[in-house]
């Protein structure tokens, strides 16, 4: 059974004070200590040969690192890239105005939102439809690239992209929530009709996926690579 890191502050500290000294920067892997991927507690690494070893605190199993982290991100990024072609392509509301219907893209309603005068929608349905995910895809694409060369450029810039890659990920929704308010506000003004199409379903799915790559990669392979 591992215990928390407090039960072995002498031994831990001095292997704290023994990295420290060096001029590698020290990881928790260095020190002899191992973190929950589920509560976050850290423990002293007292893994066995197979990783059966529980979290004292939640009883969820203790690993070094994210078990196939790199091969899971690439699963759910690729097909995050998928789903995104769809999701373009495909409509993602219907607008009917006195009779005369049509069908609307992403980038068609950013267009025609635009051109009404919404620019504050348009905006935000681009940056939401188009900028982020694009945005997402390249950053995870060259997180994924670089930590499986085993590179060591720019550790601490590349930790830093990872986090912002996780926060703006909660945002992403944002495009699905703006057809849903701007439909209950057309409807309400009883001045037009407006109804999601297939393509918003598809840009959810798109938006999961990512979020879902984004927590599969694990960040401290970003500094388990060689200095060079």
């Amino acid at each position: 059974m591992s215990r928390p890191a407090a039960a072995n502050a002498d031994g831990s500290v001095a292997r704290q004070h023994e990295a420290t000294t060096t001029s590698k920067p020290a990881r928790a892997l260095d020190l002899g200590l191992v973190s929950c991927h589920t509560c976050g507690l850290v423990c002293e690494d007292v893994l066995d040969a197979q990783n059966h070893v529980p979290c004292p605190r939640c009883g969820a199993a203790l690993h070094r690192r994210k078990p196939d982290s790199l091969a899971r991100t690439w699963a759910l990024l690729i097909a995050a890239l998928i789903f995104y072609i769809p999701a373009n392509v495909l409509p993602v509301m219907y607008t009917s105005v006195l009779g005369s219907g049509l069908d609307s893209t992403i980038l068609n309603g950013v267009v025609e939102f635009w051109r009404s005068g919404s620019y504050g929608i348009a905006l935000v349905i681009f940056i939401a439809s188009v900028a982020v995910p694009c945005g997402k895809f390249l950053s995870l694409g060259l997180l994924l690239a670089s930590t499986r060369r085993g590179s060591s450029w720019a550790r601490r810039e590349r930790s830093k992209l990872y986090r912002m890659v996780e926060l703006i990920g909660y945002w992403s929704m944002l495009d699905v929530l703006v057809v849903a308010v701007v439909a209950a506000l057309v409807r309400f003004q009883g001045l037009a009709d407006i109804e999601p199409r297939v393509g918003i379903l598809y840009f959810g799915v798109v938006v999961i996926l990512t979020m879902l790559s984004a927590m599969s990669f694990d960040p401290r392979l970003i500094w388990d690579a060689k200095d060079e």
